[in-house]
Protein backbone atom coordinates (compact mmCIF):
# COMPACT_ATOMS: atom_id res chain seq x y z
CA UNK A 1 0.00 0.00 0.00
CA UNK A 2 0.86 3.53 -0.45
CA UNK A 3 0.70 6.24 2.80
CA UNK A 4 0.45 9.94 2.33
CA UNK A 5 0.98 12.23 5.16
CA UNK A 6 0.57 15.75 4.19
CA UNK A 7 1.72 19.42 5.73
CA UNK A 8 1.37 22.50 4.93
CA UNK A 9 -1.57 25.07 4.43
CA UNK A 10 -3.24 27.23 6.76
CA UNK A 11 -4.78 30.83 6.60
CA UNK A 12 -3.26 33.00 3.97
CA UNK A 13 -4.19 36.42 2.86
CA UNK A 14 -6.21 37.06 -0.57
CA UNK A 15 -2.94 37.05 -3.05
CA UNK A 16 -0.64 35.35 -0.83
CA UNK A 17 0.73 31.91 -1.68
CA UNK A 18 1.00 28.66 0.50
CA UNK A 19 2.98 25.05 -0.80
CA UNK A 20 1.32 22.12 0.56
CA UNK A 21 3.50 19.16 0.28
CA UNK A 22 2.43 15.16 0.19
CA UNK A 23 4.94 12.51 1.75
CA UNK A 24 4.35 8.58 0.13
CA UNK A 25 5.85 6.02 1.86
CA UNK A 26 5.27 2.28 1.08
CA UNK A 27 4.94 0.54 -2.72
CA UNK A 28 5.59 4.04 -4.46
CA UNK A 29 7.43 1.73 -6.78
CA UNK A 30 4.24 1.41 -7.95
CA UNK A 31 2.54 4.88 -8.53
CA UNK A 32 1.50 6.15 -11.71
CA UNK A 33 0.16 9.36 -10.96
CA UNK A 34 -0.06 11.78 -8.25
CA UNK A 35 -2.95 14.55 -7.93
CA UNK A 36 -4.54 16.92 -5.74
CA UNK A 37 -7.93 17.53 -4.60
CA UNK A 38 -9.78 19.71 -2.99
CA UNK A 39 -13.45 19.72 -1.34
CA UNK A 40 -15.48 23.03 0.09
CA UNK A 41 -18.32 22.20 2.63
CA UNK A 42 -20.95 21.01 0.84
CA UNK A 43 -19.32 20.70 -2.18
CA UNK A 44 -18.58 18.02 -4.27
CA UNK A 45 -14.61 17.11 -4.19
CA UNK A 46 -12.92 18.01 -7.38
CA UNK A 47 -9.86 17.38 -9.33
CA UNK A 48 -7.31 20.12 -8.68
CA UNK A 49 -3.91 19.29 -10.55
CA UNK A 50 -2.20 15.57 -11.72
CA UNK A 51 1.29 14.91 -12.02
CA UNK A 52 2.61 11.40 -13.90
CA UNK A 53 5.01 9.52 -13.47
CA UNK A 54 7.12 11.07 -16.20
CA UNK A 55 6.49 14.64 -14.69
CA UNK A 56 3.45 15.58 -16.84
CA UNK A 57 1.22 18.15 -15.42
CA UNK A 58 -2.52 18.85 -15.81
CA UNK A 59 -4.69 21.49 -13.78
CA UNK A 60 -7.90 22.27 -13.24
CA UNK A 61 -9.21 25.62 -15.57
CA UNK A 62 -9.79 27.09 -12.23
CA UNK A 63 -5.83 27.11 -10.98
CA UNK A 64 -4.16 27.44 -14.55
CA UNK A 65 -1.20 29.62 -14.57
CA UNK A 66 -1.56 30.09 -10.49
CA UNK A 67 -1.04 26.83 -8.93
CA UNK A 68 2.05 24.44 -9.88
CA UNK A 69 1.97 20.51 -9.22
CA UNK A 70 5.96 19.40 -8.52
CA UNK A 71 6.95 16.06 -7.29
CA UNK A 72 10.39 15.58 -6.04
CA UNK A 73 13.08 13.74 -4.06
CA UNK A 74 12.76 10.20 -6.35
CA UNK A 75 9.02 10.77 -6.27
CA UNK A 76 8.66 10.26 -2.76
CA UNK A 77 7.06 13.80 -2.03
CA UNK A 78 4.81 16.16 -4.50
CA UNK A 79 3.71 19.58 -4.04
CA UNK A 80 1.49 22.21 -4.68
CA UNK A 81 2.52 25.80 -5.24
CA UNK A 82 -0.52 28.30 -4.72
CA UNK A 83 0.25 31.33 -5.47
CA UNK A 84 -2.28 34.57 -5.93
CA UNK A 85 -4.50 32.45 -3.78
CA UNK A 86 -8.56 34.15 -3.72
CA UNK A 87 -11.10 33.23 -1.29
CA UNK A 88 -12.64 30.88 -3.82
CA UNK A 89 -9.79 28.90 -3.55
CA UNK A 90 -10.70 27.99 0.15
CA UNK A 91 -11.47 24.14 1.12
CA UNK A 92 -9.91 21.05 2.30
CA UNK A 93 -6.97 19.64 0.11
CA UNK A 94 -6.28 16.13 -0.08
CA UNK A 95 -3.77 14.28 -1.83
CA UNK A 96 -3.87 11.41 -4.03
CA UNK A 97 -1.56 8.80 -5.28
CA UNK A 98 -2.74 5.85 -8.21
CA UNK A 99 -0.93 2.56 -7.91
CA UNK A 100 -1.09 0.10 -10.47
CA UNK A 101 -0.81 -2.63 -7.30
CA UNK A 102 -3.03 -1.06 -4.83
CA UNK A 103 -5.59 1.76 -6.39
CA UNK A 104 -6.25 4.74 -4.64
CA UNK A 105 -4.55 6.25 -1.70
CA UNK A 106 -5.45 9.43 -0.35
CA UNK A 107 -3.86 12.08 2.52
CA UNK A 108 -5.26 12.52 5.34
CA UNK A 109 -6.66 16.47 3.82
CA UNK A 110 -5.60 19.58 5.25
CA UNK A 111 -7.29 23.13 5.34
CA UNK A 112 -6.63 26.14 3.48
CA UNK A 113 -8.59 29.45 4.19
CA UNK A 114 -7.95 31.99 1.91
CA UNK A 115 -9.18 35.53 3.45
CA UNK A 116 -10.58 38.51 1.60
Amino acid sequence: QVQLVQSGGGLVQAGGSLRLSCAASGTIFSINTMAWYRQAPGKQRELVAVITNDDGTIYADSVKGRFTISRVNAKNTVYLQMNSLKPEDTAVYYCAADSRYSGRSWGQGTQVTVSS
